[in-house]
């Protein structure tokens, strides 16, 4: 009786949580709530509207035919299962595309790249996008140095000989070469390059950041005009250039600390230590109110249209990225100095840019009183805990009063102490003053770049504004102390101007370089291992008295690096360490192999007396090979350089 009873309920109907009633798995197959003699799909589950049947979806969006407007074509459920229109085929969908009956590119959201001056040269590669210009002069006329050259050429009785007694004497000038820039009255510091040093006789070595990158675009724009000065070219502030993948900080800490080892692609007998920052990354809306002066050079060198003009774009860019609780000044100097704008809320943006268009150049150039006025007003107007920051731009020309690299560098020294950061952005050619730039930017608590065209200026203005213009560590040095049982000799590459005495690693009065948000900050270390043998090994000296053998080993320790840094308002240091291993990965990064490349043609470029393999081909495929994603195609354009640099040379 009882068997019979529970046999009976295996065939009753029950009801789901869901009101559908439920049949046996003998009754409804796929389990649909719709008997098997009833069910058009048995064997697959379906509303009972669609006679237990699923509904069709011919697109495979995921939404039926029934609810899909667009059946034959798949769409985002936003919209109905419809593809985003896209009006002007330029694969941007018009709901992403900022100019959606207008085709542009997905970097410009879709927007065609502007050319102000309709010369033909897009506004992005234009360093004259004001004035229309022509493509061998990057978009600028052609500059009245050359003009009266041209025009002495025809006069002269004696052409096709001509003599040039400059410090480019020595280069070729290929009758190629459709630019012509007189480099005569440009000045750099000459460099000289770090030497190997013996582990055993000297462990350490300390020196400062440098976040600038001015010597990059400069090397671009030298070598788009066919010359190069060798001086201008510091190897740290082409790899410094570019981005890389260093992890963000962990804790309370304003920078990550990444390292890597691999072989020295010049020289596989040798290592390379690659040592890399990362500065935290602080939201806009947590970064400080900012007080900044642009302090503008309006004297008569900056009428060029790839210096006044140019600035003027450049400052409006950095306009954009502030805040109505920013605030801003323009002082001017040409003859003397003056302010154009007192202390402005960002909020006003037309009432600076207005100022901004006002300018005109002409007169000598006071740099000195033009920095002590800018110093003052940000003084009178500081902000506790806020960003307080000049903004100098110029071509570095002064030639009225304090004028002198030495006089400007005690200038800067003195201002620095205010607690006032500085930023120095450099313009033009024939006329420039890259050592002066230079000078103010590493004595003065700043950064520095060499704004060549538009494109240059979104770049440190505009995407890497942040980083560029808040500070979050100041002073930052590194002193590494190499391993004598596995570093045989070592130098650093590049920071020839940024190294520092080991006793000042730990002494809070001497000046380093800052961190910004976000920034990242890269440094290479040649090694020549224990027992590699090495032309470039220098030769031991006899000594009586030191002790040969090391009484620790430390493992597999390679090397000891510590970090100092302070607060941005703060006057006393804080210190982080890192260990090296002496083990090599089983694989590098691509940042390695791409920062390397840029190094080994910063090299290159330099002549250095230190490295036999000079192959640009071979410089061009490491680094092609190891651009990675390149969103920016900042990678791109620097494969592209090189290539542009070797048929220059051949």
């Amino acid at each position: 009786m009882v068997l019979a009873v529970l046999a009976g309920c295996k065939t009753k109907t029950v009801s789901g949580s869901d009101g559908v009633k439920k049949f046996s798995i003998e009754k409804d197959k796929d389990q649909d709530g719709i008997k098997n003699s009833r069910d058009k799909c048995p064997e697959v589950a379906g509303p009972s509207e669609n006679k237990g049947c699923p509904w069709p979806d011919v697109d495979g969006d995921g939404i039926a035919d029934k609810d899909d407007p667009c059946k034959d074509v798949p769409g985002p459920v936003e919209n109905n299962g419809c593809p985003w229109p896209d009006a002007d085929g330029d694969r941007v969908t018009d709901k992403d595309d900022a100019c959606p009956t207008v085709a542009g590119p997905a970097e410009n959201n879709g927007c065609p790249w502007p050319d102000t001056d309709g010369d033909g040269i897009l506004d992005k590669d234009d360093a004259c996008p004001t004035v229309p210009g022509l493509p061998e002069y990057n978009g600028c006329p052609k500059p009245k140095t050359v003009t009266a050259m041209e025009i002495e050429s025809s006069l002269s009785p004696y052409v096709g000989k001509s003599y040039n007694h400059n410090r480019f004497a020595k280069k070729t000038v290929k009758k190629s070469a459709k630019k012509i820039v007189d480099y005569d009255n440009e000045e750099y510091d000459a460099l000289v390059e770090n030497p190997f040093e013996l582990t055993k006789n000297q462990p350490l070595s300390t020196f400062s950041i440098d976040v600038d990158n001015a010597s990059y675009s400069n090397v671009r724009r030298m070598i788009e005009y066919r010359e190069v000065d060798k001086n201008a070219v510091r190897v740290e502030e082409m790899v410094n250039y570019f981005k890389y993948n260093y992890p963000q900080p962990k804790l309370n800490q304003p920078f990550s600390i990444s390292t890597e080892v691999d072989l020295a692609p010049w020289n596989p007998k040798h290592k390379l230590l690659k040592i890399g920052l990362k500065g935290k990354n602080i939201p806009m809306n947590n970064l400080p109110p900012s007080n900044i002066v642009f302090l503008i050079d309006t004297s008569g060198s900056m009428e060029d249209e790839n210096k006044l003009p140019l600035l003027r774009s450049s400052l409006k860019i950095l306009l954009d990225q502030l805040r109505p609780v920013d605030k801003v000044s323009i002082v001017v100097y040409a003859g003397s100095a003056g302010v154009v704008l007192p202390p402005t809320s960002a909020a006003k943006k037309a009432k600076i840019i207005k100022a901004l268009d006002q300018l005109q150049a002409g007169g000598s150039t006071a740099g000195g009183a033009g920095i002590e006025l800018a110093y003052r007003l940000a003084r009178e107007n500081f902000i506790k805990s806020g960003n307080n920051r000049v903004v100098l731009a110029t071509d570095g020309d002064f030639n009225v009063g304090v004028s002198s690299k030495g006089d400007l560098e005690s200038l800067i020294e003195e201002k620095r102490k205010s607690g006032i950061f500085l930023t120095c952005l450099g313009y033009g050619m024939g006329n420039y003053k890259d050592n002066r730039m230079e000078t103010l930017a590493d004595k003065g608590n700043g950064n520095y770049a060499y704004i060549d065209n538009l494109q240059e200026a979104n770049k440190f203005l505009g995407r890497e504004f942040a980083g560029n213009i808040y500070t979050i560590a100041k002073d930052v040095k590194i002193q590494i102390e190499f391993n004598p049982k596995y570093v045989q000799s070592y130098r650093l590459i590049g920071y020839e101007n940024r190294k520092l005495r080991n006793q000042d690693f730990e002494n809070d009065k001497i000046d380093a370089g800052e961190l910004g948000s976000g920034h990242t900050v890269t440094a290479f270390y040649e090694i020549i291992p224990t027992n590699s043998r090495s032309e470039f090994l220098p030769k031991p000296n006899k000594l009586k008295y030191s002790s040969a053998s090391a009484t620790h080993t430390y493992g597999q320790e390679m090397a000891t690096i510590k970090f100092r840094y302070k607060k941005p308002q703060g006057s006393k240091s804080s210190e982080m360490i890192k260990i090296v291993e002496n083990s090599t990965p089983k694989k590098v990064s691509e940042d390695f192999h791409f920062a390397s490349a840029v190094a080994w043609f910063g090299l290159v470029l330099r002549d250095s007396e230190f490295i036999k393999k000079k192959s640009l081909k071979d410089i061009e495929n490491l680094a092609k090979q190891n651009k990675g994603k390149d969103t920016e195609g900042y990678r791109t354009e620097f494969v592209k350089m090189v290539q542009k640099y070797s048929k220059m040379s051949n």
